[in-house]
């Protein structure tokens, strides 16, 4: 079944994982970078988010540092990632595909306690996933030695140096041995990307999976909608949606088949026909399933992309993305098994928050637009799924043959007004019709309007053709950083503070000016932590990334005084924010945070 993968080098630990994890062949980018990496050789590779790069360097990365148990403190290998979301996910991938290994994998984010991770090191890890903020916080302390490291990834390298991380990055790398191997991975490669490869990587093996193309004239006549939704919830969103599109027959699209084998059996206790296709179908199952859905006797086909190849069905009304797919070209496939003969089909994905980049590359490369939609509520849900008895019971009243049941209601109706007895009747097949669903629709389903639609800043100084460094100061004519003021607020000591533009930087509006930024209102928050603990840009900007999943690029202004700290926020991300903060450390102590109310002691 892994033949694909073994071809590539991969040791029989690591096939037997993933055939276990139901992986039916390498992507792209999976059998470009993993033979160089396992040889050794430093790597540039371009690549996005959900190509499968995270497997590209986890599974040699561990074949190389398996059956050798690390020291304590001195990880054999660091994953330098820029959010706590990515080094729990990156994490937790490492520990999937290492456990017939037996990897030892810590991840080191801010908002966890120190003492936890520290008790992690010192046990010896294999591989360490860390934030720059938080692996420097560690070397510095002491509880982080990277002598003995093998290999160092910087993952999502564009990303990292948007929110900040420039000097944190130089400065970790610094305490590598020169020895060690380098694999560089990011979305895009503009010149800072580049110096930092020209700098840190030996002869690398060079990587771009291309951008795929398409064109507005191969596109089918799809409708095109996307629920952004937290990984844990989309289940019961898929649900929802299900029930209220009602699809004469869908094709649900998933990455791997264990994926596929789950989500059928939850589906299939919704109440619908369920069938699923994967890899490791014998043919005579595959067609079994195939004449199910050609016979419209099965309403959803769950499938991964290998095993819906050839799949050609005319009357498929609905596609839905669990994930979205690894490239515009596999979208575009997807969804071309609706809306055929002239039909209308609708195509329908389900993104994580950190996918949307993928839907936005998606739609640039499509010409397309897809409609950003809120997920239906509990209401919603309810009054479709009511409509649906109401038609199941008009088609039982209109076919007859109810005689037989008369009796019990003529019973019941010397007790009760026979209203009710109709009602109590049409409530328990509303609830059996539901099955487990009903519970599920009950969930709180977060909002995601904050997040669903990206923020464009056009503010003094800054152009969407400037450079994204988080890094980036104002200079003065002398070549000095300059010096950054408010325009209101009493007793602000200005030569106790400096200053630094965020990726959309720009100088501070005035409190009580009334003025408005292109995405709407900026509001200051007060933190508790300024030059005297050491605060920097960086640890503000990742904190409140990690911490409240904001966008960095949303940040406004910063100014980072002695003894606090002021940033300028987009007023619906305000409330999150502070609370998020209240309840993390930054450079690992707690601070106070709350609105910026210009009071200073």
């Amino acid at each position: 079944m892994n033949a694909p993968f073994a071809e590539l080098g991969l040791g029989p630990e690591l096939l037997a994982e993933l055939a276990a994890l139901g992986y039916e062949e390498p992507t792209p980018i999976q059998k470009s970078a993993i033979p160089p990496l396992l040889e050794g050789r430093d790597l540039l590779g371009q690549a996005a988010t959900g190509t499968g790069k995270t497997a590209a360097f986890a599974l040699p990365l561990l074949q190389r540092v398996a059956g050798t148990k690390p020291p304590p403190l001195k990880p054999f290998v660091l994953i330098l990632v820029p959010t706590r979301e990515l080094a729990v996910q990156v994490s937790e991938a490492f520990h999937k595909y290492g456990k017939g290994l037996r990897a030892t994998v810590v991840p080191i984010y801010g908002g966890q306690e120190f003492h936890r991770q520290i008790m992690g090191l010192k046990r010896g890890a294999h591989v360490v996933v860390a934030t720059p903020g938080r692996a420097l916080d560690h070397l510095r302390r002491g509880t982080l030695d990277l002598s003995s490291l093998q290999s160092v990834v910087l993952d999502e390298a564009d990303e990292m140096l948007d929110m900040g991380f420039a000097e944190d990055l130089e400065a970790i790398l610094k305490a590598t041995p020169t020895t060690r191997q380098t694999a560089l991975f990011s979305a895009t490669l503009p010149p800072r990307i580049a110096s930092i490869a020209e700098r840190h990587l030996k002869n690398p093996a060079r990587i771009l999976i291309p951008r795929d193309k398409a064109t507005k004239g191969s596109m089918p006549n799809v409708k095109q909608t996307a629920y952004i939704v937290p990984r844990a919830h989309k289940v019961a969103a898929l649900g929802r949606v299900l029930d209220l599109e009602s699809p004469t027959l869908a094709l649900i699209f998933c990455r791997t088949r264990l994926e596929v084998d789950e989500l059928a059996g939850r589906l299939a206790g919704r109440g619908y026909r369920v069938e699923a296709l994967h890899g490791g179908m014998s043919q005579r199952e595959r067609d079994r399933v195939m004449k199910k859905a050609r016979g419209a006797t099965v309403d959803l086909l769950v499938a991964t992309d290998v095993a819906a190849r050839g799949i050609d069905i005319d009357h498929i009304t609905h596609v839905f993305n669990f994930d979205v797919p690894a490239s515009p070209e596999s979208y575009v496939h997807r969804i071309g098994r609706t809306g055929r003969a002239g039909r209308e089909g609708a195509a329908i994905t389900f993104a994580s928050p950190r996918e949307q980049r993928l839907l936005r590359n998606i739609e640039s490369l499509t010409k397309q637009k897809i409609l950003i939609a809120s997920v239906p509520s509990p209401r919603d849900v309810k009054a479709r799924r009511l409509d649906g008895t109401k038609d199941a019971l008009r088609a039982v009243l209109t076919a007859g043959g109810l005689e037989g049941f008369r009796t019990v209601v003529d019973s019941l109706a010397t007790e009760f007004d026979p209203l009710e007895v109709a009602a109590a009747a049409v409530r328990m097949a509303h609830e059996a019709e539901a099955g487990d669903a009903a519970q599920e629709d009950e969930l709180d389903i977060p909002s995601t309007e904050n997040f669903s639609k990206p923020r464009t800043f056009q503010r003094e100084g800054y152009s969407e053709s400037a450079p994204r460094d988080g890094a980036r100061r104002e200079k003065k004519s002398d070549g000095k950083p300059s010096k950054k003021k408010f325009d209101g607020g009493e007793g602000r000591p200005e030569k106790k503070t400096r200053g630094w533009d965020a990726p959309r930087g720009g100088k501070f509006a005035g409190r009580d000016s009334g003025e408005k930024q292109a995405a709407g209102a900026m509001t200051r928050i007060y933190i508790g932590a300024g030059t005297r603990m050491g605060i920097r840009p960086a640890d503000l900007v990742g904190a409140i990334a990690n911490e409240a999943d904001v966008n960095p690029r949303g940040i406004g202004g910063i100014e980072i005084a002695e003894s606090y700290s002021i940033v300028e926020l987009p007023e619906p991300d305000v409330a999150r924010v502070i609370k998020a903060l209240r309840g993390a450390t930054i450079r690992g102590r707690k601070v106070k945070v709350n609105r910026d109310l210009g009071i200073r002691k």
